[in-house]
């Protein structure tokens, strides 16, 4: 039953540069690497493991769940994903994978989407907090929960206090 995923013409232009940065590393997208990667690109927000392991099994066929983790702990090692801790879940970072940067997500708690933004700013505050602690940051994952502009307007317009969230 297995057959190969075909993705939109945006995600399979990211999936091209994540092979060859794998390459050029000296690493290999192997097939189920480059499907498990293509799902999450194609994904709206966050996507969990099982539910990466649900939709490989309607096209690939059988897959067991060490199957998604060793691809996503390949992903991860080779910065083309992001692990969002709070919900258990990956983000697509192939535009950025040539480089490694301070990973800050704004996470909605209603509709449960996910943005990434860089900001120098809250970088080098974190390093410099952790600098007069005596600590060297060698990587950090910044996770901030609250609500987007759609959901905050939606809640304004229900009635809801920003107090109340």
């Amino acid at each position: 039953m297995e057959t190969e995923l075909t993705f939109s013409p945006r995600t399979e232009a990211m999936l091209a540069r994540a092979a060859a940065l794998c390459q050029s590393r000296g690493a290999r997208l192997t097939d189920l690497r480059r499907d498990v990667l293509g799902l999450i690109l194609e994904d709206a927000g966050p996507a969990g493991a099982y539910e990466l392991l649900d939709r490989l099994r309607t096209r690939r066929g059988p897959a067991a769940p060490p199957t998604v983790y060793r691809a996503l702990d390949f992903l991860l090692a080779q910065g083309l994903v992001h692990k969002i801790e709070r919900l258990a879940a990956y983000v697509g970072c192939v535009e950025d994978a040539g480089h490694s940067h301070a990973a800050q997500f704004l996470i909605c708690r209603a509709c449960r989407q996910v943005r990434e933004i860089e900001d120098a700013g809250l970088a080098a505050a974190l390093n410099a907090a952790a600098a007069r602690a005596g600590f060297t940051v060698g990587r950090a994952t910044v996770e901030a929960e609250g609500l987007c502009a759609a959901c905050a307007a939606a809640a304004d317009l229900n009635g809801q206090s920003r107090a109340a969230r």
